[in-house]
């Protein structure tokens, strides 16, 4: 520690100076014994209290004498010797100084001091060498008040006649009394903050720990339940595939068995036909020939191209169909996704296909044949007028949900400015409380890319994703301009998230309402714009 931060830890905080036979009060602060005494013996019987913590006593506390701090201070008195201050009247011999005074600009040892003017004007500090910072600088006076006003140390004249004059005054051991006290109200501050930072570290740290094992816990139970379902799907896969297998096999074995008597047959009428060949009667060989053993016109019409073809088509019947096989993979899958993905990990219920309500949309929003599409339409659509009938841009979907767990994916074009959302049926139809995101009906995100000049420009959109709801807008910052998007509303537990379905998927945003209404999926299309239903 450094001489001087070593001094002020050594300070009594009653006559500032190093401490003289340092006692300990049991609130764990420490005086010499003789300012304690006379500032105890000052008090009002019955209500004592310390100089420092204000800490309040019915009797005169015990005042214990700290050997630690006697020591302490022993050595600092060493030290300051040995820094080579000596008494300054001491000429015949180096005495190491106990005092310097400020007015005489002289250092004393202990029998000097006992010698030296005790007038007011003596003012005595620890031995120093460095008399301007403890002098006024204008009349190199000694600092001995304290200016509240300029917050200044000063001396009497600077009071009196100079340009602190009038101004409020404070000894100096009163103002550093104030001042300690003020510290130690921030202190109390500080130490509460500290304790509050601490407690939010702890429990980031706790939240991180729970964070990992939950991650942990997730990767297992998907490891798991991905090997078991897989190791169904495996199965069922191979067991198809054996099956057909066995099936054409089983096909294959009868057709050989019947080729195979067809062989011996003709084997047999291969050597009958190679014997009468070797006749030389001409009576027995054409006699054979008319019997019905031996029929000619049978194999003279046989045609070799119908038979190869007949082969093909039996090796194409007869082998394994590959497109069956991925078709039955594929919709395992599909059910694989349905019921484990769909309805076991993300609790959605099954939703209805979901379309585009016309008797909502605006006139200048066209929707496709199927419904599913909206987009901005220079030509107005000339549709019926209706109360629920949005007047410019927007649209609603047919169906509404009221509870349970739902998720929707939905395209939109690059250009032009759109949003996607939910809202209540209570939305305004017109008018600036109808625009989603303005109003306390309705949640939406929105992408505007500034390409057109549009009405969002007017609002003061920022360029690329952002949420808003009641009028407050939040920009989304580092997220990529994919163009499609995933929808999922939690109705119970209040909240309504968006995905960017980018690679890695990236979550955008997440509100937490408590619902009060039903909700409708709600498009809105500015000049350029697109926005789809994925199925």
């Amino acid at each position: 520690m450094a001489s001087a931060d070593l001094r002020e830890e050594l300070t009594c905080s009653i006559c500032l100076s190093i401490f003289t036979d340092p006692v300990t009060l049991i609130c764990g602060h420490d005086f010499c014994l003789g300012c304690i005494k006379k500032t105890l013996d000052n008090q009002t019987k019955g209500e004592y209290s310390c100089p420092e913590c204000r800490k309040e006593f019915k009797k005169i506390p015990e005042l214990k004498r700290n050997f630690r701090l006697s020591n302490i201070v022993a050595c600092f008195h060493s030290t300051q010797r040995e820094s080579g201050i000596s008494c300054t009247y001491c000429v015949n011999s180096s005495v190491p100084a106990a005092k310097s005074c400020l007015h005489c600009e002289a250092s004393l040892c202990d029998k000097h001091v006992t010698l030296h003017s005790k007038s007011e004007e003596h003012v005595m500090s620890e031995p120093t060498n460095s008399w301007s910072n403890r002098k006024c600088s204008v009349h190199k006076e000694p600092l001995r008040y304290y200016c509240s006003k300029d917050e200044v140390c000063i001396c009497v004249s600077c009071f009196l006649i100079g340009k602190h004059k009038g101004h409020q005054m404070e000894l100096l051991f009163e103002a550093c009394k104030k001042k300690k006290k003020k510290l130690i109200n921030v202190l109390d501050i500080v130490e509460s903050k500290h304790k509050d930072t601490e407690k939010r570290v702890c429990d980031l740290q706790k939240h991180s720990k729970e964070l990992c094992e939950r991650s942990a816990g997730e990767t297992k139970q998907v490891i798991a339940l991905l090997r078991e379902e897989f190791e169904v799907l495996e199965k069922q896969i191979l067991s198809e595939i054996s099956r057909k297998e066995q099936q054409v096999s089983c096909h294959i074995s009868g057709q050989i068995k019947q080729f195979e008597m067809e062989k011996d047959i003709l084997n047999k009428k291969m050597c009958y036909i190679k014997e009468l060949c070797n006749t030389t009667d001409p009576l027995t060989v054409l006699q054979e020939l008319e019997s019905p053993n031996v029929d000619l016109g049978e194999f003279e019409k046989a045609d070799s191209e119908d038979t190869q073809r007949d082969d093909k088509k039996a090796h194409a019947e007869n082998g394994l169909d590959e497109n069956l096989i991925y078709i039955t993979l594929y919709r395992r899958l599909a059910d694989f996704v349905t019921d484990v993905v769909v309805k076991k990990w993300l609790h959605l219920q099954e939703s209805l296909d979901i379309s585009l309500d016309v008797n909502t949309a605006a006139n200048n929003v066209a929707l496709s044949g199927d419904l599913k599409t909206a987009s901005w339409s220079e030509i107005k659509q000339q549709r019926p007028e209706k109360k629920e009938r949005f007047l410019s841009h927007q649209v609603l979907s047919t169906r509404n949900f009221s509870s349970g767990r739902h998720y929707w994916e939905v395209q939109a074009s690059g250009s032009g400015e759109w949003s996607v959302g939910l809202c209540y049926p209570s939305i305004a139809r017109q008018g600036d409380p109808s625009i989603m995101g303005r109003n306390k009906k309705s949640w939406c995100l929105q992408w505007n890319n500034r390409k057109h000049w549009s009405f969002a420009l007017v609002f003061g959109y920022n360029e690329g994703f952002s949420v808003v709801k009641d009028s407050l807008e939040i920009p989304i910052h580092n997220t990529s301009s994919c163009q499609r998007l995933g929808i999922l509303l939690d109705y119970e537990a209040g909240r309504l998230s968006f995905y960017a379905l980018s690679d890695p998927i990236q979550h955008l945003y997440t509100f937490t309402v408590t619902f009060k209404e039903s909700l409708y999926m709600a498009f809105r299309v500015d000049r350029g714009a697109w926005v789809r239903i994925r199925s």
